[in-house]
């Protein structure tokens, strides 16, 4: 085979299979199918003429980096607000591991109370949860895909099981 068609094949063997994986978290992070799908192709776009810098490896978490990138770049552009986060003493100053929001997430029967409770998350925050909880993304995963450190991957994701864990409760009118 020529060099370009290796490099194609190699392309869609390390990348093409994580589609999915892209597509879920551009759909929550920007919160419009149309929007991620755009720039889902956007993404692949520059994945395949950046490949040749790709060392191997994880190639979800490579792609998904590019995802996350291209997603926060029209996001800036586009809805410069939502890339807040306000800091909130309630959800940020405690330290509350009584149960995971899977547990919650079990409990609560309402899918559409979960889908509306993770929409109103900022970005950044929606971004970690969607990443180890939909796509099962490990912390230092994460890390590499968000480019922050692994500190902040856990932070970040213990506000947002706190979030949602609240946001769950005060849907279902009643504390758990």
């Amino acid at each position: 085979m020529e060099g370009a068609q290796v490099e194609r094949v190699d392309f869609e063997t390390a990348v093409l299979p994580h589609l999915g994986a892209a597509y879920n978290l551009a759909r929550w992070l920007l919160r419009d199918e149309h929007d991620a799908k755009d720039l889902v192709q956007d993404a692949y776009l520059k994945a395949f003429r950046c490949f040749e810098g790709f060392r191997g490896g994880d190639g979800r978490a490579w792609l998904l980096a590019i995802v996350r990138n291209t997603c926060y770049t029209w996001l800036r552009k586009a809805r410069p607000s939502e890339l807040t986060v306000p800091f909130d003493e309630e959800f940020h100053g405690r330290d509350d591991a009584a149960s995971g929001p899977e547990a919650e997430m079990l409990r609560n029967e309402n899918a559409e109370s979960l889908q509306y409770a993770l929409e109103g998350l900022p970005v950044a925050l929606r971004e970690a949860i969607v990443l180890r909880e939909l796509e099962g993304l490990s912390y230092a995963e994460i890390a590499e895909v968000a480019d922050i450190p692994i500190g902040t991957v856990m932070s970040r994701l213990s506000r947002t099981r706190e979030r949602l864990r609240q946001s769950l409760r005060s849907s279902n009118g009643k504390e758990r």
